[in-house]
C-alpha cells in the first residue's frame, strides 16, 4: 500500500537533535569547549533557520553525559527562556529524570519543554542502554506519564532498535519483532504520546528493509495518525541514511531526525545521524518543504565543524 497519495498536502517536519545526540558524546575534558554559551548560541541559531522542534537537553546521570549536569541544563533553559510555539525536547530516562526536570522548572508552568521518553524494541539494547528489561521500563513510564498528563507537560516519545539490534556481546543481529514494535507504539500513543519516532538504532536497514518495515508499520492507519509518526536513522553513511529517509517520505512519513554534520549517536555505540543539513537539501531539491532555512543551517553547520567538531576531535 502506498501511502503518499493520502498524506501528501505540506511537506516535512525535521527535528535537530544536535546539542542533545552530540552532547552526550562530550567527553569532561571537553566541557570548555562544548559550553553552556555556545550550546545557548546553536539553540538560537536553529530556532532563527526555523526549526520548530529541537532536542535540547537530557536529563540523564552526569557520570554518563557529563555535558548534561544539572548547572550546564539550567543555564541553557535559562537562557533561552520559554519559546512559545516550538518543541524543545528534554529527554527523561526515568523517575530520578522527571523529577529533575520538574525541579528545573522544565514543565508548563515554567520553560514549557516537551518531555521525551525513550526505550528500545529490543530487550538486549534496552538492558544495555537503559539497565533494566522493557517490561520494567514501560511500567515506570506508565507512572511518569500519569503524571506528566496530570501536569499537562507535552509528551515526545522514541523506540530505538526498532529495526533490529546488533548485539557486540553475541556478535549476532537480533530483528524486533514487528508485532512488538506496533504494539508499543500503539501503547504509547494511548498514554499519551503526541509523537513516536521509530529509530534505525545502528543503522541496520537499507532501503528495502525500511520500505518493508514502513509498509507493515503504516498498512491500515489513516493519515491523520501517520503524520504522528517520525523515523530516526543512524548510519554511519549520511547519504545512506537520508536514501531511507526518501523511502520513508515515499510511504507516507513525514517526520525525520537529523543532526548537524550527522554527528551523535547511541552511547551504546551507535553510528552517527543522517546531517541536518543535507536532508534538508535533498528534500529542498524534490521540492519538498521544510519550513526551514537551508542557507542558514549550512553556516551554522559550518560554525559548529569550526568551533566544536575540529576542536574537540583534536582533544
Amino acid at each position: 500500500m502506498n501511502h503518499l497519495a493520502e498524506n501528501s498536502k505540506g511537506g516535512v517536519t525535521i527535528t535537530d537533535v544536535t546539542l542533545r545526540e552530540y552532547g552526550q558524546n562530550v567527553p569532561a575534558a571537553c566541557l570548555d569547549i562544548f559550553t553552556p554559551r555556545i550550546r545557548l548560541e546553536i539553540a538560537k541559531r536553529l530556532l532563527k533557520a526555523g526549526f520548530q522542534n529541537i532536542e535540547i537537553l537530557s536529563c540523564i546521570h552526569p557520570a554518563i553525559a557529563p555535558a548534561m549536569n544539572e548547572d550546564a541544563l539550567k543555564e541553557i533553559a535559562a537562557g533561552l527562556g520559554r519559546v512559545e510555539g516550538v518543541h524543545l525536547i528534554t529527554l527523561v530516562p526515568n523517575t530520578a529524570g522527571y523529577r529533575n526536570f520538574l525541579d528545573m522548572g522544565l514543565g508548563p508552568s515554567g520553560y514549557n519543554h516537551t518531555m521525551g521518553i525513550f526505550f528500545s524494541a529490543v530487550e538486549a539494547h534496552n538492558l544495555a542502554n537503559l539497565g533494566r528489561p522493557i517490561k520494567e521500563t514501560l511500567d515506570e513510564y506508565r507512572k511518569i506519564l500519569r503524571d506528566a498528563a496530570a501536569n499537562k507537560i507535552r509528551i515526545v516519545a522514541y523506540i530505538s532498535g526498532a529495526f533490529g539490534y546488533f548485539d557486540p556481546k553475541k556478535g549476532v543481529l537480533i530483528d524486533a519483532d514487528m508485532e512488538e514494535v506496533i504494539s508499543y507504539m500503539d501503547l504509547l500513543f494511548e498514554l499519551g504520546a503526541q509523537t513516536v519516532t521509530l529509530s534505525d538504532l545502528q543503522g541496520v536497514a537499507n532501503e528495502k528493509k525500511t520500505g518493508r518495515f514502513f509498509e507493515t508499520l503504516l498498512s491500515g492507519r489513516r493519515a491523520q495518525d501517520i503524520n504522528k509518526i517520525g523515523y530516526h536513522p543512524h548510519n554511519i553513511s549520511g547519504e545512506a541514511a537520508i536514501a531511507n529517509s526518501k523511502t520513508a517520505y515515499s510511504l507516507g512519513i513525514r517526520r525525520f531526525d537529523g543532526s548537524l554534520g550527522g554527528t551523535g549517536g547511541c552511547i551504546t555505540g551507535a553510528p552517527g545521524n543522517q546531517p541536518t543539513e543535507r536532508l534538508v537539501r535533498s528534500f529542498h531539491e524534490s521540492r519538498i518543504d521544510t519550513g526551514l532555512n537551508e542557507q542558514k543551517i549550512f553556516a551554522l553547520k559550518n560554525m559548529i565543524e569550526r568551533e566544536l567538531f575540529k576542536k574537540i576531535s583534536l582533544q
